[in-house]
This record gives structure tokens, C-alpha cells and sequence, in this order.
């Protein structure tokens, strides 16, 4: 039939090529550009209260609070970091923070992990009832057992130790509750195999389950490590020490006084304690996004 149409066309007429379709491409990239600029001015947004603290912490100390107010101070002020630091024994809150969020994450870590395989992996009776009554753990916020942990501390004579800031909060749900998530989605020829290969259950564990979940423990350790380190409530409460055992929410406390408040130290003090946690999440970024985007995918 086409070729009975062309074969009918007059003498002279060239077929017209047919025109390109030029819209969808350009809406495509308005629609990127677009997503692009609320994405930065989004960042932007969250930036602001960094870039203003750090530049509060160059300012000196009679510039911080000026009218009009300022971003910048007349001079950048680099002493108020070494200020900071000998104001307080602030690197002995640093050293104890690092011990604490060190040691928590890492207990953390060992616990969830063969928790959320035997939630997953194992099959016993009673596992989902348990599992469920563990999930409601989660709906108690941390000021509703401030004080039966304290008391439960102060019968095991842990008041004022290091054990009694990290294991109370070592033993939580959340991280059990994402690595079983991510265990169901592995499939369980993967054991089967190993099993026919010899392997036992932790070996399994070990050599088969574990590197498969890299992502999601690097996510889990951020955000535990971020957790105790940002810990406020229950160092103030255990900790009776502060300057011997305190972590760095406490000695941030400690700038004000009824003396009056050293905002400039505070905010170099401020800066200084941001570094760890940051180093960490550049460390494990690789994992991060892997973990992120392994979680996009758990409802498959």
C-alpha cells in the first residue's frame, strides 16, 4: 500500500523528512536544571548554620553579637581555637567520646548483627513474637528509662564508669531490626550452597551473610557512632566527673557559666568536635551510598 501511495505521488513533490522531536529532550533538561537548582538552594539552606558557626568561631569575642550583625569579625581570629582547647581539658571530652562512640558502635555492631541473623536466618519457636515484643522497645524514648537505668546502674555500682555510658544503649532495636530487614532480602540458596559445601551456620554467617551486608553496617555504624557521639541526657545524668569522665556535649555545657558565656570558644569547640564525625562519614561514604541505595531496594 506505501508503496502504491509513492509510486501515486505527482512528479516534482520530494517526500519531507519527517521533522525531529525536539520537545521531550528540552523539557527533560529544563526539568533537570530545575531539580538542580532547589537541590542546591535546599543545600545551601542547611549549610548556613555551618558556615555561620564557623565563622563565629574566627570572630573576637566582643564582634560575636554586634548590631547590625556581621558574618565576618574585623580580623579572623585563629587563637580561639588553642583558646578553646585550654579554656578546658576539652581534648579529654574528644578522647572520652572517641572511647565511648568507639566502643558502643563496635558492641553495637556485634549485637545486631547476630541478632537480626537469628531473626532472619534461624527458625525457633516463638522468633516473631519475640521479634515483635523487641519492635516495641523502640516506641520508649530515652527519658522515659533515664531513671530505672540509673537506678539499675547504681545496684551494679557502674556510676561514674565508662561501661555504664556505653552498654545500657548498646542493645537497641533499630539496628537489629534494618540488618534482618536486609538479611530477608538475600536469598536462602546462598546458605544452602554454603551448607552443601560444608560450611556451617557461622561460617555462614561469617564468610557468606556478612560481606553481603558491608552497606548496611556501614550505615548502622554512622548511625550509632553519631548517636553516642551527639549523646546529652544520659552522660549528664551518669556521669557525676564531668571534667575526668565527661564526653563532648558536656564540655560544650561547661563554656557557660554564671560568669558569662564564651560564644567564640564555643562555636571553635563546636567546630572542632564536628571533625570525627565527619571524617567517619567520608570514610565510609563508598558503603554509605551502596547502603542507601541496598535500602531503596528492600521492598522488592
Amino acid at each position: 500500500m506505501s508503496d502504491q501511495l509513492i509510486a501515486a505521488r505527482p512528479p516534482g513533490i520530494a517526500r519531507r523528512a519527517p521533522r525531529p522531536r525536539t520537545g521531550a529532550p528540552r523539557r527533560g533538561r529544563v526539568r533537570h536544571a530545575v531539580s538542580a537548582a532547589l537541590l542546591w538552594t535546599v543545600a545551601g539552606v542547611f549549610m548556613l548554620p555551618l558556615v555561620y558557626t564557623v565563622a563565629t568561631s574566627l570572630k573576637p569575642a566582643g564582634e560575636v553579637f554586634t548590631s547590625p550583625p556581621t558574618l565576618w569579625g574585623s580580623q579572623i581570629r585563629w587563637a580561639n581555637y588553642t583558646d578553646a582547647m585550654s579554656y578546658l581539658p576539652f581534648h579529654r571530652f574528644i578522647l572520652n567520646g572517641l572511647l565511648v562512640a568507639g566502643l558502643g558502635t563496635a558492641v553495637v555492631l556485634v549485637a545486631s548483627t547476630t541478632a537480626a541473623y537469628a531473626f532472619a536466618r534461624l527458625r525457633w519457636r516463638g522468633r516473631d513474637s519475640v521479634f515483635l515484643t523487641y519492635l516495641m522497645t523502640l516506641m520508649l524514648p530515652q527519658e522515659v528509662l533515664v531513671v530505672p537505668m540509673f537506678l539499675l546502674m547504681l545496684n551494679f555500682g557502674w556510676v561514674d564508669s565508662y561501661q555504664a555510658l556505653i552498654l545500657p544503649w548498646a542493645f537497641t532495636a533499630f539496628g537489629t531490626f534494618m540488618l534482618r530487614q536486609f538479611l530477608l532480602t538475600v536469598p536462602r540458596e546462598l546458605d544452602q550452597a554454603a551448607t552443601i559445601d560444608g560450611a556451617g551456620r557461622l561460617r555462614i554467617f561469617w564468610s557468606v551473610l556478612l560481606p553481603l551486608a558491608r552497606p548496611s553496617i556501614a550505615v548502622l555504624a554512622v548511625f550509632t557512632f553519631i548517636t553516642y557521639w551527639n549523646s546529652f541526657l544520659w552522660p549528664l545524668v551518669i556521669t557525676t566527673s564531668v571534667e575526668d569522665k565527661g564526653t563532648v556535649p558536656l564540655g560544650l555545657s561547661l563554656f557557660f557559666s554564671q560568669q558569662g558565656s564564651q560564644w567564640s570558644l564555643v562555636m571553635a569547640a563546636s567546630v572542632v568536635s564536628m571533625v570525627p564525625t565527619v571524617a567517619l562519614v567520608l570514610l565510609l561514604r563508598r558503603h554509605l551510598v551502596s547502603g542507601i541505595a541496598t535500602a531503596g531496594l528492600g521492598g522488592r
